[in-house]
């Protein structure tokens, strides 16, 4: 029988009056691969910290491989690797010095612990004078992989480690897990991609920091589906579609010396239309969105965003335009409010219409008992349908999301489409990227890049005939596999 690599007993953690973990137990195997999975705010972080020694539980016991969290932190630190969920990297170091750089933290050297990374650092290692922050979202992943177990850790601890990346970057990943859980690794992991957790062997259910429920992840997805399986949405994709095109561009090309990060793109997007603009991590959408929200400007070809010229009218573009990075925008330290406020003066709104809208905007969301709290303590969910609706506060003709449900549960992305719909409906066109394939059969028509180029276009329905395939995740894996550059 296997002995337990982590056991947790009744853990509890307050920050002021949030009970972030509330008397929390939990047992993970050896070489046990272990789901901790939960909408935003459930407490994943805080239990991965208290596992790592980075926090003290405020009350309970927990340990790992059999040294308490507590009194015997410096064993625990030289058995476990983490992956945060954001990269912890240094963006201004070079591959290679990250990894030297964390193998010194752990007393090693990369030469001494190079048999344990070799299989995922020789991916990476033809880069290693590369500095960390220009690697695409596959990439960085290795490297943070690479550095978490340079000390040949027996437990690894991974915080939705495969946010923000393509579908087949995040199946390589877990295809590397499972090399490690041949060595006998342990491994626990959170993740808000369903497909994910279905590769776990047992997953515990956090909420509220509470443990709802442990077991296989089928019985934990189907007893909990109204949390991760929710209803599709009804909506009449393309019913308030019109004929006018408000993005045309034609042989547009974005080069960095040789090399072509676009590479003669042509299309046009409809006003009301909701287009869903996908490609693996490098495949030039980033780029491409950029030159037509006036970021960037092409080197050949031609586009015009709301009837103004991409290359000579980039500022008229951005009043006419909403945009949500992948990165979130709003300012932290201010008010939900100060905000909203903030963000309609910027678009040239009159101070009564900045405040009939506040409210209106406030009762949509259901925030009215929150627009004092600083957006810092939001939950990322919360944060996001913020973000959005900041973005459309100023009705532009066009929102630009890139990436805007990375790393948020079933449910809140549910409830961020639903507000897409809305402004859709209201004939706001949506220009989207995502890496969930299922936003994707959202869309009215969707685009695939590979290799900086168009390679399909169609509605999603047209795209699945199209490739005999059953689902967009399976047309996007087809076609994200032809590409022959790399992506960095």
């Amino acid at each position: 029988m296997k002995m337990n690599a982590i056991e947790v007993k009744k853990v509890s953690k307050v920050y002021g009056a949030v009970k972030a973990l509330d008397e929390v137990s939990l047992e993970v195997k050896q070489g046990e691969v272990f789901g901790l999975i939960g909408p935003d705010g459930a407490g994943k972080t805080t239990m991965y910290r208290i596992l790592c020694t980075l926090l003290l539980p405020d009350s309970g016991t927990a340990s790992v491989d059999g040294y308490d969290v507590v009194g015997q932190m410096k064993q625990i630190r030289r058995r476990v690797g983490y992956m945060p969920g954001k990269f912890s990297l240094y963006q201004d170091l070079t591959v290679e010095e990250n990894l030297r750089f964390f193998a010194t933290l752990f007393g090693t050297t990369v030469e001494a612990g190079y048999d344990s990374i070799k299989a995922i650092y020789s991916q990476i290692e033809r880069f290693k004078d590369r500095k960390a922050g220009a690697l695409s979202g596959g990439m960085k992943q290795k490297l943070a992989l690479s550095c978490a177990l340079v000390h040949q850790p027996s437990v690894l601890l991974l915080d939705e480690p495969t946010t923000g990346v393509d579908p087949v970057s995040r199946k390589e990943f877990w295809d590397m897990l499972s090399g490690l859980k041949e060595r006998g690794i342990t491994i626990v992991a959170s993740t808000p991609y369903l497909d994910e957790v279905k590769r776990c062997e047992r997953v515990a259910f956090l909420d509220n920091g509470q443990v709802r429920g442990t077991g296989t992840p089928e019985e934990i997805l189907d007893r909990f589906a109204d949390v991760f399986n929710p209803p599709s949405i009804d909506h009449d994709q393309g019913g308030k579609v019109q004929e006018e095109n408000v993005i045309e561009v034609e042989h547009l090309v974005k080069a960095f010396g040789r090399f072509h990060a676009v590479d003669d793109i042509s299309f046009g997007v409809k006003r009301g239309e909701i287009f869903g603009f996908l490609g693996a991590n490098g495949a030039g959408k980033t780029t491409a969105m950029h030159m037509l929200t006036g970021l960037n400007q092409p080197t050949s070809g031609t586009g015009r965003v709301a009837g103004y010229d991409i290359s000579r009218e980039h500022e008229q573009i951005k009043q006419h335009i909403g945009y949500m990075s992948q990165r979130f925008s709003l300012y932290e330290d201010l008010t939900v409010k100060e905000n909203i406020r903030l963000f309609g003066g910027i678009y040239g709104m009159s101070d009564a219409e900045i405040a009939r809208k506040t409210d209106e905007l406030l009762t949509r969301l259901e925030f009215a008992e929150h627009k004092d709290d600083l957006v810092a303590s939001l939950p990322l969910g919360w944060k996001q349908k913020l973000a959005f609706s900041v973005s459309i506060f100023h009705e532009p003709d066009i929102v630009f999301l890139d990436e805007p449900t990375g790393g948020v549960d079933p449910a809140t992305r549910r409830q961020f489409w639903e507000l897409i719909y809305e402004a859709a409906d209201r004939g706001i066109t949506v220009f989207v990227t995502t890496h969930y394939m299922d936003e994707a059969e959202y869309c009215d028509r969707i685009s695939i890049m590979v290799d900086g180029k168009i390679k399909a276009m169609g509605t999603p329905d047209e795209l699945k005939q199209k490739y005999n395939q059953p689902d967009m995740d399976h047309v996007f894996t087809h076609l994200a596999r032809q590409a022959t550059r790399s992506s960095d």
